[in-house]
């Protein structure tokens, strides 16, 4: 090809056009298989940083949450230059939760990076974001990344992605994907393991040559789809998405189209059609790590446009005189809800700034705006709404990211959304893989035949840990992840992958242990806990808060127990001091948020403040307690009869 990089060239089809010097990819892998280390070495090796530039390592996770958790949460943008060939690079999550953001990546750009772990192989998220790419017919390069490493077994792992596309229903052009041999620490790419590389060409060579460039209508009017938003603190919001033919420029006249669902009030009649115009007030690119202004961006770009305050994800900014919007991102339905409410207990609102139902319903609604697989419904009380997400990392984030800011609210165990298809009732399932050491197998299989689990598949890696592969309700998943730390001692990895909807599958166990409720009000006390804790687990220490219906501890039999936190003790004339140092209390078990979400009951909350997590019943009186069990007693009795 002769003409010079940024010209349109004709392709064979003379209605279409495609720009040379740009090529948009995304990269996609399960969980910390290297993604966001690899981006840094890409930044790093063609120039985006300045040579006396202070870098952090995962300089793509900018998130404090993103950081400490070691995994990428929302998709973000960089721009690289290869030989006058401008590749936008997206760096996608790999946990299945924040499945929604890879689904928008993907429609952004026009081929996909696999990135797969050289000893661990593709692995359920794998799977999961490579069926996304493979249903928008994108062509993808494999790499196999961490290729120095003691136990990598790159032969057998290419074998494995082979099967894995086959299993997915890949056509005779996906299957012969090229491959290259990464290793992100180092930097270092090469397309022949028996070659070591020296740096990461031999991968941007090849993403600019298997990558298509974009194609356009030239005269066609502006279509952008806004795949993402961001905020502005002098322009307000900004759409963020890809230009999929015409021009934009600032200063010029944008509107959209949209559709309006129907609310739950009914004030909105279905169907109904809203157009918004406005001015663009702002036009933005990445370049590296940076976002520059630009006053005219064209096909196949991605950029940040301000104009429109009203904009929401998945809508089509057009010209006003002809809009043609584009069909609305379309995701896969949330399969767990929760219910977000206000802190109704005594330690209500002291270290709080945001504590009203006004404040947390603003939240939940700034949050539906950004992320669209996150959705919001009012519940028949006023302080309460219901949270619906893909999974429970995905809710306990945005939990922790409200707390982080100033939030005080409680949150309820999470519940499953079930259908109705065929008459009968069903519930999701989740495809989960578990890698132990053989040691543990039997009460794996134990723990999760009781919560309904089926094992697909078992097989022995290098290293002699073992691979189990089951298909359970996602029911059964809900607080087992603690179960297994335990059960294997620390030692397993579970890793899990929606695997749509089945039939009911029966009651699941949820937890056999009742738990410690204190029976008044006051401040914890050491005399008092160490009658306590030689029949159950406690979850404080002395010189705490407690109010009636806080939970304390975990009780080593089935069933709750009141019990008198604050007790201490009595003053009497016979003092021994051998007698009053033996009083040493077992450290109580550490409660992090996602624990504590696994660990309630559907009858329980966690009160989650700024600086505090704490468990509790959701009616703190007993005598309440008392009555709603004795409620449900008869029902269950009035129930068969009927």
């Amino acid at each position: 090809m002769n003409d010079a990089p940024g010209t349109a060239v004709p392709t064979e089809n003379r209605s279409h056009e495609v720009r040379d010097d740009l090529r948009n990819v995304a990269i996609v892998a399960h969980v910390d298989h290297g993604k966001t280390t690899l981006v840094d070495a890409l930044l790093r090796q063609t120039g985006a940083f300045r040579a006396n530039q202070a870098v952090v390592d995962r300089v793509m996770d900018s998130g404090d949450l993103e950081r400490e958790k070691g995994i990428t949460i929302l998709a973000k943008q960089t721009t690289i230059d290869v030989g006058g060939v401008r590749l936008n690079i997206v760096d996608t999550p790999g946990h299945a939760d924040f499945g929604g953001e890879v689904e928008r990546s993907l429609l952004m750009v026009d081929s996909v990076l696999l990135l797969v772990d050289a000893a661990e192989g593709p692995l359920p998220q794998t799977r999961y974001v490579l069926q996304k790419a493979m249903a928008r017919h994108l062509p993808v390069v494999v790499a196999l990344n961490k290729i120095d490493r003691q136990d990598a077994r790159a032969a057998e792992v290419l074998d494995a992605v082979y099967e894995l596309f086959m299993d997915l229903g890949a056509d005779e052009h996906q299957i012969e994907f090229p491959v290259v041999y990464t290793n992100a620490k180092l930097g270092t790419a090469t397309r022949d393991l028996a070659v070591p590389g020296t740096d990461l060409r031999p991968l941007l060579k090849l993403l600019v040559d298997v990558t298509p460039a974009p194609v356009f209508e030239p005269g066609h009017p502006l279509q952008l789809l806004v795949t993402n938003l961001s905020a502005n603190e002098y322009v307000g919001r900004m759409a963020v998405g890809r230009i999929r033919n015409g021009t934009i420029r600032m200063g010029q006249r944008i509107t959209v189209v949209r559709e309006e669902a129907d609310d739950i009030a009914g004030a909105i009649e279905p169907g109904r059609t809203i157009t918004l115009t406005g001015t663009v007030s702002s036009l933005q690119t990445a370049h590296g790590m940076e976002r520059i202004d630009i006053s005219e961006a064209g096909p196949g770009e991605i950029v940040s446009v301000a104009g429109l305050p009203e904009v929401t994800i998945g809508d089509t900014i057009t010209e006003p005189g002809d809009p043609r919007p584009l069909p609305r991102l379309d995701v896969d339905a949330p399969t767990l809800s929760m219910t977000f409410g206000v802190n109704t207990s005594p330690l209500g609102g002291r270290d709080g700034k945001y504590v009203t139902s006004r404040q947390i319903k603003a939240r939940l609604e700034r949050e539906v705006l950004g992320n669209v697989s996150i959705e919001v419904h009012p519940t028949e009380s006023g302080d309460t709404f219901e949270v619906r997400g893909r999974g429970e990392l995905q809710l306990a984030v945005l939990i922790e990211q409200m707390r982080r800011e100033g939030y005080e609210l409680t949150a309820s165990r999470p519940e499953v959304i079930l259908r109705t298809i065929g008459g009968e009732v069903h519930e999701p399932y989740e495809r989960v893989t578990i890698d132990i050491p053989p040691e543990y197998i039997g009460v794996v299989q134990q723990a999760l035949a009781a919560r309904k689990g089926r094992l697909e598949q078992m097989t022995t890696d290098a290293d002699e840990r073992v691979r189990m592969e089951f298909v359970l309700p996602v029911r059964g998943l809900i607080g087992y992840r603690g179960q297994l730390l335990t059960d294997t001692r620390g030692t397993a990895l579970l890793h899990q992958i929606g695997e749509g909807y089945g039939p009911w599958a029966g009651e699941v166990t949820h937890r056999t242990n009742g738990v410690l409720v204190s029976d008044r009000t006051g401040t914890s006390n050491a005399y008092g806990l160490f009658n306590l804790q030689d029949r159950s687990e406690l979850f404080i220490g002395s010189g705490v808060d407690v109010y009636e219906g806080m939970i304390v501890g975990e009780n080593a039999r089935s069933g709750d127990m009141d019990v008198n936190a604050t007790k201490e003790k009595k003053l009497t004339n016979i003092r021994t001091h051998s007698h009053d140092e033996s009083l040493r209390l077992t450290p109580p078990r550490p409660l992090t948020l996602e624990s504590a979400i696994e660990f309630i009951g559907t009858d329980e909350l966690v009160e989650v403040t700024p600086s505090a997590i704490r468990l509790r019943k959701r009616l703190l009186a007993k005598h309440e307690r008392e009555r709603e069990r004795g409620r449900a007693y008869d029902l269950s009795r009035v129930e068969p009869e009927a």
